[in-house]
């Protein structure tokens, strides 16, 4: 029995973790949204100095002189930041575009309806008159 239970178990490494996934937690982290012992039990990451040693390598905060102070990022963090604010903004630009799309559309099928309510009833919908500002002015033109 105790051989099966060694063999389900297997020792994960670093090099298991991502770098993405790496600087999720840290940002996490250091953000205040979540405490290192509660990252390491909502991730699985067995090591107890594990996100610490993330912190020390890719975090933005001096954590060794607890000082507020930030730390250069390497030229490979600052890609990996851009290309995910690139994603994002992709994701909402789409969304967006896509929003749009439905207004557009409902505004072509409000004005159907106008256009059909107005020839069905006789009735003017639409208001044709000029709002008091324009009237006024033009009055005083004349």
């Amino acid at each position: 029995m105790n051989e099966d239970q060694e063999n389900q178990y297997t020792k994960r490494t670093q090099k298991d973790y991502s770098y993405s996934f790496k600087l999720q937690v840290v940002d996490e982290v250091e953000r205040g949204e979540i405490g290192i012992t509660a990252a390491r039990l909502k991730y699985g990451i067995q090591g107890h100095g594990t996100i610490r040693t993330w912190i020390r390598k890719y975090g933005n905060l001096d954590w060794d002189n607890k000082s507020d102070l930030k730390m250069g990022k390497t030229p490979e963090q600052k890609l990996l930041e851009l290309e995910q604010k690139v994603l994002l903004l992709e994701k909402q630009k789409a969304s967006l575009e896509k929003q749009l799309y439905v207004t557009d559309k409902k505004a072509i099928f409000f004005d159907m309806m106008i256009d059909i309510a107005e020839d069905e009833f006789n009735i003017p919908i639409r208001k044709k008159s000029l709002p008091k500002q324009l009237t006024n002015s033009k009055k005083k033109k004349k």
